[in-house]
């Protein structure tokens, strides 16, 4: 009983986050002068006013889901994974790579081996900090972010240097049809990858809630001198917890370059690593929790550039009510204040 009274609780204070969040940024859009009912009508259709804006809303929430969880996962065992977007150039760059040598395979080998390839990498990556947390005790925060600048300049380096294409900006080949995501709506560049995303969603709420090892890695996240007391390795625990975070920073990667991009690019992010963060702070990371998240901030994505062509409003004032959900939920204290007031 007492669970599922926080359970409400917790979504009770997200939801009054994002009201609080909404209700300051129309406050800051009538003092410019702007049009509040104009503004947030033109975020609306943007995000879902049609078949094709609800299917852009639905392509930017699926990185972020990916990289929500790699935040989420990492939090699980204590861990602060700040490495997501790194790990998901190297997921991108490898799925690419893969693809193209691996072309002459069937689509129902190569699509899988591809998407795994793509997670493996940013596994493979986020395994070394997790292992000098382990060993030497660095700091998880300092190492990820450093290497989310290796990550990225590796692929660019390596791109440029080995796998670069003619044209205006660095770019692999196009990856053959056979690796490429199929769409669910012709030039919506939706594909199939809103499927994985939710199954990979579903999956990782079962495996926190019902397999020994996903209560192991949770144990090591809320006290890890009671989980060593148990007999729970919270070295093991922690490295393997950043792996699969890592792998879901990949998968993101790998999904980009299947569906949306069809090749590897340089500087192809707006950031998906970094917002993962916030879309784990708000879903309090929990799968489902990332899944909803996630639809938030790819809708806000989606119809803020609406809102900004047609309603004139800055793109920066999305940024700030992004900013205050965040702030919101991160300080339960304050909505309550707030509320007293």
């Amino acid at each position: 009983m007492l669970k599922r009274l926080k359970k409400y609780s917790d979504l009770g204070y997200s939801l009054i986050a994002i009201i609080l969040a909404f209700a300051i940024g129309a406050l800051l859009i009538y003092l410019s002068g702007l049009n509040v009912g104009k503004a947030y009508s033109a975020l609306f259709n943007g995000a879902f006013g049609s078949l094709f804006n609800f299917t852009q809303t639905l392509m930017n929430t699926i990185p972020l889901i990916f990289t929500g969880l790699a935040v989420a996962i990492g939090f699980k065992s204590g861990l602060f994974n700040i490495g997501g977007e790194g790990q998901m150039y190297l997921g991108a760059f490898v799925t690419a790579i893969t693809a193209i040598y691996l072309s002459f395979l069937p689509s129902i080998i190569l699509i899988p081996l591809v998407l795994l390839a793509g997670g493996l990498a940013g596994s493979a990556w986020s395994f070394i900090p997790g292992y000098l947390k382990t060993r030497t005790g660095a700091h998880e925060v300092v190492t990820t972010i450093m290497m989310n600048y290796i990550g990225i300049l590796a692929t660019s380096f390596l791109l440029l240097r080995y796998f670069q294409e003619t044209g205006p900006i660095p770019q692999t080949v196009f990856i053959p049809e056979s690796a490429r995501l199929p769409e669910l709506i012709e030039f919506s560049r939706l594909t199939w990858a809103i499927f994985i995303a939710v199954f990979v969603v579903i999956l990782c709420d079962i495996f926190y809630k019902r397999t020994n090892l996903g209560y192991k890695i949770q144990t090591v996240g809320k006290n890890s001198s009671a989980a060593e007391y148990a007999g729970i390795s919270s070295d093991k625990m922690m490295v393997l917890s950043m792996m699969i975070s890592g792998f879901m920073a990949g998968l993101a990667g790998a999904t980009i370059v299947m569906g949306v991009l069809h090749r590897f690019i340089t500087n192809f992010s707006p950031g998906y690593g970094f917002t993962g963060i916030a879309v784990a702070v708000l879903g309090r990371n929990k799968p489902v929790g990332v899944l909803f998240a996630a639809l938030l901030f790819g809708a806000l994505q989606t119809g803020g550039i609406t809102m900004q062509l047609f309603a004139k409003i800055p793109m920066d004032l999305m940024v700030v009510i992004q900013g205050l959900v965040i702030l919101f939920v991160a300080t339960p204290v304050l909505i309550k204040k707030l509320l007293r007031k």
